[in-house]
């Protein structure tokens, strides 16, 4: 079986609180991106183990700690599952604040579905997907929604911008979540986020914000560099994704995204949401 685990945009976000056990609650709408990984998931041949294959952008740390492994890991403690063979080739840019380890661990558990015909529901899909991190289970059903307390819980949205023309960049900044997370402080968001999306595309600008962008563009310069390239270049709405450090760009109206005069070394994503 073959998946393209996509990748998410945050619309928005905003650190509200801390929370006793040690995480922030926060609040997001998230898309999803068509930026795409492939996982290919087949029964191993008798008497093998599972195994897990990579290709594409090197991924830090053993293999066996891939969430993938452990996606299938969490679904064999509970069913008699077969030995594996795992083939993932990855091109969503890795601490890059948009979700591409979440979205392969969250194929990985559908693709397991489907393979052995589990009949798992979504709902309970999504509940092993929050057992392998925050965002994992978003993926599950992979339409916006917004996310609130840990981002891991859900509320659909009115929000289409199917057709959409986007504009992604990475300019090949690691920044870890830990890092991100030490620079934001828990706040009241300035506007509703739900309130603010229910108005048109361009007003965006002024009234939906992401607090890891102000905080860590005074470390990394860069991020309000591509802003504000993406805005001269026409975006109607542009913003720093999850905690960085992909910056995308909204440009409705066109039929592709523009191109702008960027390093060979940075990764970009161009097409229709």
């Amino acid at each position: 079986m073959l998946v393209f685990p996509n990748a998410k945009l945050n619309l928005g976000l905003y650190v509200t609180s801390q929370r006793p056990d040690g995480f922030r609650n926060l609040e997001s709408v998230f898309v999803p991106l068509p930026w795409c990984d492939a996982l290919e998931v087949l029964p191993a041949p008798a008497g093998t183990d599972t195994t897990l294959t990579l290709t594409g952008i090197p991924i830090p740390g053993e293999p066996t700690t891939n969430l993938c492994l452990r996606a299938y890991e969490l679904l064999k403690a509970d069913f008699a599952l077969p030995a594996i063979r795992m083939h993932l080739h990855k091109v969503v840019p890795i601490g890059a604040g948009l979700g591409g380890g979440s979205g392969d661990a969250a194929f990985a558990l559908r693709a397991l579905n489907d393979l052995f015909t589990l009949n798992l529901s979504a709902e309970t899909l999504e509940a092993y997907a929050r057992r392998l991190g925050s965002d994992c289970a978003f993926f599950i059903r992979n339409q916006p929604v917004f996310a609130y307390e840990k981002g891991d819980v859900f509320e659909l949205v009115a929000l289409n911008l199917t057709g959409t023309a986007c504009l992604v960049i990475y300019p090949g900044l690691h920044i870890s979540t830990a890092e991100a997370y030490s620079r934001v402080h828990p706040r009241t968001p300035r506007h509703d986020l739900r309130t603010a999306l229910s108005q048109p595309l361009e007003t965006w600008r002024h009234t939906i914000s992401n607090d890891f962008e102000e905080a860590l563009t005074p470390y990394y310069p860069v991020l309000a560099d591509l802003k504000a390239q993406l805005y001269a270049a026409g975006a109607a709405y542009a913003s720093l994704s999850g905690s960085g450090s992909a910056v995308y760009g909204l440009f409705p109206g066109l039929e592709i995204p523009p191109q702008l005069p960027l390093p060979a070394e940075y990764q970009v994503w161009a097409g229709r949401l």
